[in-house]
């Protein structure tokens, strides 16, 4: 609590004229074009490295998955979607941890949730095993008649927890399109969702395109060909 309180009182000092002038300008009705959900890591601060300001994106942590469509209560006032999740912080995948070990109840109840929950990834991810990661495998996009073939970690760069992470992020793109309050809108080019994967030990953010058919680090050198990319999707 001395390191939360201590921080309010830099941000009176630097931050807060700033940050009332946004409110000032949002007041009680902001419209956000990206909704951003990424991982309930404390380490993930999107605002933050996307330099985003009050109002711009409506963030959502969640637990690494998007579940698959099952309530069609929900709206559709969703104007622009970016999916993110972080780069792979476990130790080892949790389809190959070693049984003989001595793991908490917790822990083991979370690798239950997530075989559950995530097992379309972790059969990509095996899928990917067996051919060492050298051939590509295909997701399902948007609808179900568009697809993208994605070559995960072609020059063999990370770690295999990160290519799990990597294989995890895409295929919550096809969880995510699965939402029949989205589907008219995707199909009709209104919406349009991505994939971002951000990798916590270098601070290194990748997009992953399409053009490419892979993830594709953000930086000076690729940022006017991922701009592209990304606009012609709105033109």
């Amino acid at each position: 609590m001395d390191r939360i309180l201590r921080g309010i009182m830099k941000y009176r000092d630097f931050g807060k004229q700033a940050m009332v002038k946004q409110f000032e300008q949002v007041r009680d009705d902001p419209h956000p074009k990206a909704v951003f959900f990424t991982c309930m890591d404390s380490r993930m601060i999107p605002t933050r490295f996307t330099q985003t300001n009050v109002g711009d994106m409506f963030v959502g942590k969640i637990v690494n998955i998007c579940f698959v469509y099952q309530y069609p209560e929900l709206d559709d006032r969703i104007e622009k979607l970016i999916i993110v999740r972080n780069a792979g912080n476990t130790n080892e995948p949790i389809n190959s941890i070693d049984e003989s070990k001595n793991f908490s109840e917790e822990f083991l109840l979370l690798r239950a949730w997530l075989c559950t929950h995530a097992l379309s990834s972790l059969e990509k991810f095996q899928q990917l095993q067996l051919t060492d990661f050298s051939k590509p495998i295909l997701f399902q996009a948007e609808t179900p008649l568009r697809k993208f073939v994605a070559y995960i970690d072609p020059e063999n760069k990370f770690a295999v927890e990160d290519k799990l992470s990597q294989i995890n992020t895409l295929q919550q793109l096809q969880n995510i399109a699965s939402y029949g309050f989205l589907k008219k809108r995707l199909e009709t080019n209104e919406l349009h969702i991505h994939a971002l994967w951000f990798d916590i030990y270098t601070g290194e953010i990748y997009y992953f395109s399409r053009a490419a058919k892979t993830f594709v680090a953000v930086n000076e050198e690729t940022f006017g060909k991922i701009l592209d990319e990304v606009q012609r999707y709105y033109s």
